[in-house]
């Protein structure tokens, strides 16, 4: 027997080595390289199959761009709204979905629930790898689901998988998980490096040559990203995550990558005993919904994807015995809250050197823009005075080195969102503001510089 072939793969950047090495040449990480069985395509002496690529038999032809017609996306509603908005509007025809999260916070469910949804629409296929049949049957009754239409398939060879696929013709299949499954033609254990790149490419080529929807639930190290190598989520079309806090029924679903739609589009869900439930309101379980104002407590207009999401920011700043105070974040980069607090201490003659400084947005939400700035910085002077702003009062905005406030994006959606919640005043850079001052019956208060704002918020 020849003795098999064998390359080193960075599992980061898929950059690949004849040897073994510390570190990938290519992106700088250690430790990233694993062994990877270079095989043949196709069994020895077997004919190699005509490639027509993904875009079709002209793919291969080069042809002025501008004569390239548009195509209609076909979507498919999967009827659990919050996943579709996610999906960039529905379930696209041919797409590969990779969707990861911690084990147990409701992948399976989430699938499970979608190929129920569909049944009478398109033919789904849920092939289990980790679960028996059995199983899944007793989890789908348990939902409460209509089991009648929907079919599964415990098997982990994705030659057996492909071939079932031919014969059954669905419209939709579920890999769970997809490093779980194997190939015949590789020598490597299951959820390898080479495993995990050759069975996914192999459902992404099934996926575009017949116009089937795959989804690939992916498990997640220990630092939060998916395992195997990264190349995986190039692969594929769209790239979703599910978040939620230890002991919190509510999940959130982001899209890090999408194809088809927004880029960090986020989709709420709360789990019950009935599987997961969408949250058309999220905003309402962000609030802390107390009536009296407290101390170091902020509302914020966020932006996740298409639609404004009212969070609450929370400050606690308190004496520090120690020689280098600590910045503490959750839900907001630590390094920001650094330069954040030397600009308040700078243009805003407010200085917590000698202060330990907590900050945390409500409801595990993590956010990533930099409206979050002022109502950060109002948050942390509340909590040093300790004095509350006024009630039923929302802020937002980019603070600047120099102090100014400037402006973020769809400043009006963000302000009748906050209007539509019943607040009744609002903070915000001059240039979001209305001409007229006023957004229904809440009052729109602009501020150019870091001064000004705090002198607003009292």
């Amino acid at each position: 027997m020849p003795k098999a072939k064998t390359a080193y793969v960075c599992s980061e950047c898929g950059a690949d080595y004849s040897k073994w090495q510390g570190q990938c040449d290519a992106c700088g990480a250690w430790n990233t390289l694993s062994e990877f069985v270079v095989g043949s395509a196709v069994p020895t002496g077997a004919k190699t199959p005509a490639r027509t690529g993904y875009a079709g038999a002209d793919a291969a032809k080069v042809v002025p761009l501008h004569t390239v017609g548009e195509t209609e996306e076909v979507r498919t509603l999967t009827g659990i709204g919050e996943f579709d908005r996610v999906l960039g509007g529905g379930l696209v025809e041919g797409s590969v979905v990779l969707v990861g999260g911690d084990p147990g916070i409701g992948k399976s469910t989430l699938l499970l629930q979608a190929l129920a949804s569909l049944r009478t629409v398109l033919p789904g296929l849920y092939v289990t790898g980790e679960e028996s049949l059995a199983q899944v049957a007793t989890r789908g009754r348990r939902l409460g689901l209509l089991l009648d239409g929907l079919h599964a398939l415990a098997e982990t060879c994705i030659e057996r998988i492909l071939a079932q696929a031919q014969s059954a013709k669905p419209k939709l299949i579920v890999a769970d998980s997809i490093q779980t499954l194997w190939s015949e033609q590789l020598a490597a254990a299951p959820g390898s490096v080479s495993q995990v790149r050759e069975t996914a490419a192999r459902l992404v080529r099934h996926a575009k040559e017949t116009g089937t929807s795959v989804f690939l639930v992916g498990h997640v190290t220990k630092e939060g990203g998916i395992a195997g190598p990264r190349v995986l989520e190039h692969m594929v079309d769209a790239v979703l995550y599910f978040e939620g806090e230890t002991g919190s029924r509510f999940r959130v679903l982001r899209a890090f990558k999408n194809r088809f739609g927004a880029v960090n589009e986020l989709g709420v869900f709360a789990m019950g005993e009935r599987g997961l439930r969408e949250v058309p309101n999220p905003s309402a379980i962000f609030l802390s919904g107390s009536d009296a104002p407290q101390s170091g407590s902020v509302v914020m207009v966020t932006r996740e994807g298409t639609r404004p999401l009212l969070v609450e920011v929370q400050a606690l700043v308190d004496h520090s015995p120690l020689a280098n105070p600590r910045r503490v974040t959750l839900g907001l980069e630590q390094n920001r809250l650094a330069m954040l607090l030397a600009v308040l201490h700078r243009h805003g003659g407010v200085g917590v050197f000698d202060q330990d400084v907590f900050v945390n947005v409500v409801g595990g939400i993590r956010v990533q823009e930099t409206a979050a700035d002022l109502p950060v910085l109002l948050a942390v002077l509340s909590s040093l005075r300790d004095r509350p702003l006024a009630e039923k009062t929302v802020a937002f905005g980019e603070v600047g080195l120099s102090g100014e406030i400037r402006p973020v994006p769809n400043g009006e959606e963000r302000l009748k969102e906050a209007a539509s919640h019943g607040f009744r005043r609002a903070i915000v850079p001059k240039a979001n503001a209305p001409k007229r001052g006023r957004v229904g019956e809440m009052e729109v208060v602009g501020v150019e510089r870091l001064a000004q704002a705090l002198e607003q918020a009292g």
